[in-house]
């Protein structure tokens, strides 16, 4: 079995074959996946070690040291946190080859083709359709909240193949070519002034059927693979002790002693407490993680996470009073990462309303975590075994 010392060696090995300083960082990239030094616990041949996750650190620390290039996870992170686990577990031998190495290199950019305009919260009530012509899938629909489309060379799609079937079982997964004919990608421009969301029309849109992820009709459980990553991806992130939101408020408070109130003072220690619970929390989940898949406790890191950002954003307003109110650019950009600390006060306030929203909304979060981590009793779902032909729209 690979341990420590074993991966230090392999790192070495790595940085004496392609010196950081030499070595273009693209080269240097496809080197670290090749050497299985990528995400170490993936299978050998697709950039791991069939190591344990927990090793991953000792890599990452060895190159950081040596200068070594990373691949720009940020703008990426719908491949790494989403596409790649996903395909890791569902996706065949051929796919994995194909699409992994590119994934993570960030060489080929993806984005997440799930929510419509007509089903947001209610996943599974999405209509874009899917319809089988031969070896190909001839897809038309919508989609909305797309980050990263812009950028995209390929999504993770979900459809509907069989409008006859209750909303959850007429689902197929697919991976769509983002260059393909009948796509066509839309700014979304958001209260920040950024359009870093799309939205995303999907005209006879034909796929073959080698993109399919998973058996026909099996779309929604391969989704639930998706959803259980991206929910940890956004909440459960590596963060150092008054690190993220928490830490630039508690610097403005040491910063602007003349803005100082008692009850910002209370109101701080308490945001800065949570924040570090949840911090800790995430470190428990990422241990989880390490043997095994995400479950539904993602769910409530992601609550936790939204819920910190928008009421340390608040409270960073609050505090600097009309210093806060300013806003640099209000200019349409189209961003390659999110960055949901970046800027002055102003745009994390205005970024953090999305965080309830973006990788399921605070409100369905909270009936999973109470479903399926506190076994409470479900809510009734009159629409569960009904077609999904005959609900109204």
């Amino acid at each position: 079995m690979t341990d420590a010392a074993d991966l230090r060696e392999r790192t070495a090995r790595l940085l004496a074959a392609h010196p950081p300083a030499t070595t273009a960082p693209l080269d240097f990239l496809r080197a670290r996946f090749d050497a299985g030094l990528a995400w170490v616990h993936f299978p050998e041949g697709l950039g791991g070690l069939d190591a344990p996750r927990a090793l991953q650190p000792v890599v990452d620390a060895g190159l950081a040291a040596a200068g070594a290039p990373d691949n720009n996870p940020g703008r990426i992170a719908i491949g790494l946190g989403m596409a790649a686990p996903t395909l890791l577990r569902h996706g065949t031998d051929e796919q994995r080859r194909r699409h992994l190495r590119p994934l993570w290199t960030g060489e080929e950019v993806w984005c997440q083709l799930f929510s419509e305009p007509g089903a947001g919260s209610d996943l599974a009530a999405l209509a874009t359709r899917a319809v089988r012509d031969g070896d190909h899938w001839v897809i038309d629909g919508q989609k909305v909240w797309t980050s990263s489309a812009h950028l995209a060379r390929w999504a993770i799609l979900v459809a509907r193949t069989d409008p006859a079937l209750p909303k959850h079982q007429g689902l197929t997964y697919f991976l769509c070519d983002m260059t393909a004919p009948g796509v066509e990608v839309r700014p979304l421009r958001q209260i920040t002034g950024e359009a870093e969301f799309n939205e995303v029309f999907l005209t006879g849109v034909r796929l073959p059927d080698s993109h399919r992820i998973g058996e026909v009709g099996q779309g929604w459980e391969v989704a639930r693979t998706t959803l259980m990553n991206e929910r940890v991806a956004i909440g459960g992130a590596v963060t150092p002790r008054e690190g993220g939101m928490i830490g630039i408020a508690a610097a403005d408070w040491r910063a602007r002693p003349e803005l100082r109130t008692h009850d910002l003072h209370q109101r701080l220690l308490t945001l800065w407490v949570d924040a570090e619970v949840t911090r800790l929390t995430g470190e428990r989940l990422r241990q989880q993680l390490a043997k095994g898949a995400p479950g539904p406790e993602g769910s409530g890191m992601k609550l936790a996470f939204a819920r910190l950002a928008q009421q340390i954003s608040g409270w960073n307003l609050e505090f600097l009073a009309e210093d806060g109110l300013t806003y640099d650019d209000w200019t349409l950009r189209r961003p390659e990462a999110v960055d949901f600390t970046g800027r002055e006060a102003g745009y994390r306030y205005l970024r953090a309303k999305g965080n309830s929203i973006e990788g399921g909304t605070s409100e369905v979060l909270l009936n999973i975590v109470a479903e399926r981590v506190l076994g409470l009793p479900p809510e009734p779902r009159t629409d569960k075994d009904v077609a999904w032909k005959d609900l109204p729209r």
